[in-house]
């Protein structure tokens, strides 16, 4: 059946809905339902997305959306489409062109304003395997010392990894919830659901309905989706042949110390089989 919406992980479908000025509205929403409410934006400012060091030496950044509330806090939004080497770092790093922006010529006291980094994550991270966290959808992250306390509550990293977000529609219970359930299955969607019957979200269905784009942006998109399947699929088959040489690796060695094949199976998930051709 073909696709009545766009693909909001492609390039194209994440700046037609979160991205351009008509699209402020969905921004604010989405972020207010992701922050705390004590965080409430009332208005949003698009900013420059190409962040350039303070010397030609320093490397340039380039965010999906950058965007600044009416309180000077600043806001990085990024789609991370499959997994990628140093991303945590990536986004460190990006974090402080924000912070560095802020610096006043002359007399200045350091006061900063808050700095959020959301990542959408159509992929999950390998760090806790055995761990709760390895089913959460949303990773909130602050400085932090060694007791658990914050030592800085204006710098924030939000991930959220969509492949956890498994709710039906009769599950969804929160607005966040709503928006999961939206970016994760909106290419699929033929018409409207009734649970998103209100005014941002009809907004949004009427900005990611094909039917209402020009040849030339239907010509963009496809583009673009094509480059998003190509590349998660050459990215994610890169990491999974990894993946799979370091759990070979480890059954080798286990192997060799005569463990029952049983722990083998558990603690690399390759099958008895594999196991018996290494």
């Amino acid at each position: 059946m073909k696709a009545k919406y766009i693909n909001p992980f492609t390039d194209f479908g994440f700046k037609k809905i979160f991205g351009e000025e008509a699209s402020k509205p969905l921004l604010i929403d989405f972020l207010n339902a992701l922050l705390p409410h004590t965080n409430k934006i009332i208005d949003l400012t698009f900013k420059n997305t190409e962040q350039l060091g303070q010397t030609e030496m320093d490397r340039k950044a380039i965010y999906d959306i950058y965007c600044e509330n009416e309180i000077g806090e600043k806001f990085i939004v990024e789609l991370q489409k499959a997994k990628q080497n140093y991303f945590k770092e990536r986004t460190i790093y990006y974090s402080t062109f924000p912070i560095r922006e802020q610096a006043e010529k002359g007399e200045w006291n350091y006061s900063l304003k808050a700095v959020y980094c959301v990542g959408i994550l159509d992929f999950t991270f390998d760090d806790y395997e055995n761990e709760p966290e390895k089913s959460e959808v949303v990773h909130t992250i602050k400085l932090k010392n060694q007791n658990g306390k914050t030592f800085y509550d204006k710098l924030t990293y939000i991930y959220l990894e969509m492949p956890n977000f498994k709710e039906s529609e009769a599950d969804l219970k929160t607005r966040l919830d709503k928006w999961l359930y939206f970016i994760k299955h909106l290419e699929d969607f033929q018409t409207i659901p009734t649970i998103f019957a209100d005014e941002v979200f009809i907004q949004a269905f009427e900005k990611a309905e094909l039917a209402k784009y020009g040849q030339a942006e239907l010509d963009s998109y496809e583009m673009n989706l094509k480059i998003y399947r190509d590349y998660k699929n050459t990215v994610d088959t890169a990491f999974d042949d990894g993946k799979l040489a370091r759990s070979s690796e480890m059954a080798r060695l286990m192997k060799s110390n005569n463990e029952p094949i049983e722990k083998i199976i558990k603690y690399t998930g390759l099958t008895k089989e594999e196991i018996d051709r290494l």
